[in-house]
């Protein structure tokens, strides 16, 4: 399976262009754990940094590792207070026991051996330490119920199909089937409104794998950005609006 995400336009995209998701799910991790001390947290696949960057308000020491070198290259400049290396889920760059909390923000869909990953992640953890795995969608809905949105990314899929998914699907039901030698400790959905402008609604969607593969098909991004700008004004109305973002967050422990 080839990584999506090895791409310096697509690390620099998600540097400048992706919404505040991860510090809200990391809030809601947080009041999981309760007081729960963590001196050392790793992020698995931890892209441009985004994911890494909010785990430094819950551990001494963060970790990040993914094997994009171009993404681990703009996450040394989005958090440069973690230690960051390129290496995969199956072969993790840790020492055993050294791991308090081990993250994985959408990152296990993408792995190349998915059954491999369980071994390392319990070989890493420490006693009593948690593996929380957390993924969210595209936000293509208004938190206010409005359906504009909804109608105008079904239009933006139909132009720019997504190409052929490469990700295995994961959630708590799943992961509770899949994650060999660990339980499901906790598993919920979430809804998060985050507000967001227009133009940053359109950066961010010019950071979409669908967008990716047309603009590799021929595409230029120009034309890309002009449609969504022009298509989404009477969306927004030249105002921010609250947008959801959907997904899940579980914790597992190792059985």
């Amino acid at each position: 399976m080839s990584n999506p995400f090895s791409d310096d336009l697509i690390a620099a995209g998600y540097t400048a262009a992706r919404p505040p998701v991860h510090p809200r799910v990391i809030d809601l991790l947080r009041q999981w754990l309760g007081s729960r001390r963590i001196d050392v947290a790793a992020d698995l696949g931890c892209g441009a940094g985004l994911s890494t960057r909010p785990l430094l308000a819950l551990a001494r020491v963060c970790i990040g590792f993914d094997p994009a070198e171009s993404m681990v290259r703009a996450a040394r400049r989005v958090v440069p207070e973690a230690t960051l290396m390129a290496a995969a889920a199956e072969a993790m760059p840790l020492a055993s026991g050294s791991v308090d909390l081990l993250a994985a923000a959408g990152s296990l869909n993408y792995t190349r051996d998915l059954d491999a990953v369980w071994p390392e992640a319990a070989r890493v953890l420490a006693p009593g330490g948690t593996f929380a795995v957390y993924d969210f969608s595209a936000a293509r809905s208004l938190a206010d119920g409005d359906p504009a949105l909804d109608t105008w990314f079904a239009g933006f899929r139909e132009r720019h199909p997504m190409p052929t998914s490469q990700a295995i699907p994961l959630s708590p039901e799943i992961l509770a089937e899949r994650a060999a030698g660990f339980t499901v400790t906790r598993g919920e959905a979430f809804e998060l409104p985050i507000e967001l402008t227009p133009e940053f609604y359109v950066n961010y969607m010019l950071t979409e794998t669908n967008v990716q593969d047309a603009t590799r098909r021929g595409t230029p991004l120009e034309d890309i950005r002009t449609w969504c700008s022009t298509t989404l004004a009477p969306v927004f109305g030249g105002r921010p609006r609250s947008v959801l973002f959907r997904g899940y967050l579980a914790t597992l422990e190792p059985a």
